[in-house]
């Protein structure tokens, strides 16, 4: 028996958008309705990922003398800090604050480096463990915005393939204001 496969890995894989042009709309739309998904576990993941680097960060420039404050008082300028960047994702949409649907049992990778008692440890760690940490911190977010990218370049084949098909006339636009 074959071992399965991560949403991800199914979505990204050549064969979702073999033959496109022979998909029905309703399969289109439901496939991109994947890529919305996926995109939207990606970007929580790359915030949590993004919070923990900037408090590791913080706390590295506290320890070398750079920073006199303690994290708990700088806690929400460290945190805030990342908000309102200038990257925009091209799939429009707000962002949970919980932990989104993953759609299946499996853990993504990232949920091991993301564990819940990171702030109760975080003076404990030693130095070298700390840039340790950070390296694992920077490596996994890499993988996720190449993941969130590989996302977006299906999502665009499918968007396409849809604007085709509503400029030739071959679906409806209007079918998107009914209620399904």
């Amino acid at each position: 028996m074959e071992p399965r496969r991560r949403r991800i890995d199914e979505a990204t894989d050549p064969a979702y958008i073999a033959d496109i042009e022979k998909l029905s709309i309703d399969e289109l739309r439901e496939r991109r309705a994947l890529l919305d998904e996926l995109d939207t576990e990606l970007s929580y993941y790359r915030r949590m990922l993004h919070g923990r680097m900037d408090l590791l960060a913080f706390e590295l420039r506290r320890r070398s003398g750079e920073e006199t404050r303690s994290l708990i008082e700088a806690l929400p300028q460290v945190l805030a800090a990342g908000v309102g960047g200038t990257h925009r994702s091209p799939i429009p949409k707000e962002l949970p604050l919980l932990p989104p649907e993953s759609g299946s049992d499996e853990r993504h990778p990232v949920d091991t480096i993301l564990q819940d008692d990171f702030l109760a440890h975080l003076p404990s760690i030693e130095d070298d463990e700390l840039i340790a940490i950070q390296a694992t911190l920077t490596d996994a977010e890499r993988i996720v915005s190449m993941e969130r990218r590989r996302v977006y370049d299906v999502h665009d084949v499918i968007s396409a393939e849809l604007t085709r098909r509503y400029k030739l006339g071959l679906a409806d636009a209007g079918d998107l204001l009914t209620d399904r």
